[in-house]
């Protein structure tokens, strides 16, 4: 058995990304939502409230957290798109995840979030020039990146997750 942390590895940017490998990133990040819908078929509420691995979070907060982080990065697309190397405001996820929307909002709502994000996401991505994709933003922590950074690092987040929650699945027997 893997690492239930990092079940399909850890990120690795892609050191020449082309026009192709831009385009299995749109694709990746086009279908997600619709692989985390099949991913969470049929949980009931404590299988929700599982966490995928030992101190980790429970399935509920992976599937809220999804939506969080995938704002968070749609919208760095476009300060990227819109400013000259803009410097983001990271937030802190593992603070997200214990607020009461992610413990109270039903899953259901965070799916078709999730959903609506990704399409409009996808038509902004699929609209970029492959010089667009070279466009810089700054992380406080981490320093500067590029859109094609960002792209192939949120192309592996949300199969990521999705891996996380099939692989507990299958660990279960559910």
């Amino acid at each position: 058995m893997g690492d239930p942390h990092y079940p399909i590895g850890r990120f690795t940017p892609d050191p020449n990304p082309t026009p192709d490998t831009r385009e299995r990133h749109i694709e990746r990040i086009s279908a997600m939502p619709l692989q985390m819908r099949r991913a969470v078929t049929g949980l009931d509420q404590n299988q929700l409230a599982t966490p995928y691995r030992d101190g980790g979070w429970t399935v509920r907060q992976v599937i809220h957290h999804v939506p969080d982080s995938h704002l968070n990065a749609y919208i760095r697309f476009k300060w990227a798109m819109t400013e000259d190397a803009p410097t983001i405001k990271p937030y802190d996820e593992a603070a997200w995840a214990t607020l009461k929307d992610s413990e109270l909002t039903p899953v259901g709502v965070s799916l078709t979030l999730l959903e609506s994000l990704h399409a409009r996401w996808t038509v902004l991505l699929r609209s970029l020039k492959p010089e667009d994709f070279q466009r810089k933003f700054v992380h406080p922590d981490s320093g500067p990146h590029d859109l094609d950074w960002l792209l192939g690092l949120y192309s592996w987040h949300g199969n990521h997750h999705v891996a996380h929650i099939t692989s507990l699945r299958e660990r279960m027997g559910w």
